[in-house]
């Protein structure tokens, strides 16, 4: 588990410099990981949106202690969820950032941010931030799992959510994008059998996404950098594989090849579940096309 370091002067300095963000946080159930996205972004960025599809634990009284712009609307994908923000939500500041509920923004990348964009050129549309994901307390730097970069904070009206159902990134509509140095970070608190519980979910939306790779080539033309280069390697390499054997091929490949092995146990658990089984499960739900209800 990542642990925030002490707020200092220097930090508090910082912190009385507001960014022109206005950040949306998607959220179910997330009275767990919710305060530490929130806290992250408290007094620093312009104005904090929580959209809520219907939770039933403490979630939306932690974000009222936070913001006044809580909002319920009903679920149907994540990506419908984010445009349907960008399209109602009465968003003011210059830039919008995407936040997970499980996610957090290390007070370095915070710092970046506040000093690089009074800086950017008007061409800049959208920037790129390395996602850095802690699994057990454990930081999976291998595997090929890190960096991975994401754009995740964008001129307001210069970018939409793919409209796809699994595996959906924020593209940008004109302009051009930058790299951010520091990280955000991604550490769920709900333990492993939510972990098992929400990949379970994933391996259905995943497997109808192999069914419709023509979609995925046409979304892919949309994004650049790291993002196209994985989605060119999904579509034309990994679903061109045979069912079952390619789960373990990509395991093999994550573990030994991308140096996953070097993650210790925690990292043997997670490369073996999401690089092995995860992939395997999907293949299951393929191999049983009948249980690939549509949408």
């Amino acid at each position: 588990m990542y642990h925030l370091k002490p707020v200092t002067e220097h930090h508090l300095a910082k912190r009385s410099k507001q960014a022109p963000i206005s950040v949306v946080v998607l959220t179910y159930n997330e009275e767990l990981n919710l305060p530490s996205c929130l806290e992250s972004l408290n007094n620093w960025v312009q104005e904090i949106f929580v959209v809520d599809s219907g939770s039933e634990d403490q979630t939306v009284a932690i974000a009222q202690k936070y913001t006044e712009h809580v909002y319920t609307h009903e679920f149907v994908s994540q990506a419908q969820q984010f445009n349907w923000a960008l399209d109602n939500l009465p968003l003011k500041a210059d830039w919008v950032m995407r936040l997970d509920a499980d996610e957090f923004i290390l007070p370095e990348l915070r710092d970046e941010i506040i000093e690089v964009l009074p800086e950017l050129s008007p061409k800049v549309t959208g920037l790129y931030i390395k996602r850095r994901v802690y699994f057990k307390g454990h930081w999976i730097r291998y595997g090929g799992y890190y960096p991975t970069w994401l754009l995740r904070l964008f001129r307001r009206g210069e970018a939409r959510s793919e409209e796809i159902e699994m595996d959906e990134h924020i593209v940008i509509l004109s302009g051009c994008t930058q790299k951010l140095k520091h990280d955000f970070v991604d550490d769920n608190h709900k333990g492993l059998s939510f972990w098992l519980y929400k990949h379970d979910q994933f391996a259905i939306r995943e497997a109808r996404m192999l069914y419709q790779r023509e979609k995925l080539r046409k979304e892919m033309t949309r994004l650049d950098g790291q993002p196209a280069r994985k989605r060119w390697l999904k579509t034309n390499v990994y679903a061109q594989m045979p069912l079952f054997f390619r789960a373990l091929i990509y395991f093999l490949y994550r573990y030994f090849i991308r140096l996953g092995f070097l993650d210790g146990t925690p990292g043997l658990v997670f490369h073996f579940l999401q690089g092995f089984w995860y992939r395997f499960y999907v293949d299951v739900k393929i191999w049983e096309s009948e249980d690939i209800p549509s949408r």
